[in-house]
């Protein structure tokens, strides 16, 4: 099939709003582990030890200068701003499928870009999610809870055996 699953369209939603028409890009959180090399006796070359992920960052600019989306930056320590994107794919032969990111975390940065007359604003807000969910057509890919030390890869959760030797 020449084209699959091309992003043909997306909506967010903070806090329960929906920004329908008014979100202009979303850049998803990298997924990156963090890495040790590490080299023994009588080992030609270092191999990657795992060492747990790097943090969770993500980001979304909206063309209108939204009040409620300006006020859940700087919300207490403890607390967290949930944040929902939908996106739909579409292939060549017409067959659409959802893509959802389901977070919250904290909005660690609000910025609001230039002012002019006569062009649309922008306002560019990052967070730094706690918790991330991705969903592919109905299946889950990514669950990532790091308050509760899982990670669960294509259904597998490759935090459990951990979490058991810890008493977690």
């Amino acid at each position: 099939m020449p084209a699959r699953d091309v992003l043909k369209n997306l909506n967010l939603f903070v806090d329960g709003r929906g920004y329908a028409g008014q979100i202009d890009e979303y850049s998803p959180p990298d997924l990156t582990l963090t890495t040790e090399d590490y080299r023994g006796g009588g080992m030609d070359a270092p191999v990657p030890i795992e060492m747990g992920m790097e943090s969770l960052e993500t980001s979304f600019a909206l063309i209108s200068y939204d009040r409620n989306v300006l006020t859940q930056w700087g919300v207490r320590q403890g607390a967290s701003v949930p944040m929902t994107v939908r996106g739909a794919l579409e292939s060549f032969d017409g067959t659409v499928k959802p893509v959802v990111h389901r977070m919250r975390g904290m909005i660690t940065s609000l910025q609001r870009g230039t002012w002019a007359a006569a062009q649309k604003p922008a306002l560019t807000v990052t967070m730094r999610p706690v918790y991330y969910r991705e969903e592919h057509d109905g299946v889950l890919t990514h669950e990532i809870d790091l308050e509760n030390m899982v990670r669960i890869v294509n259904g597998e959760d490759l935090l459990a055996a951990t979490r058991a030797a810890l008493g977690l």
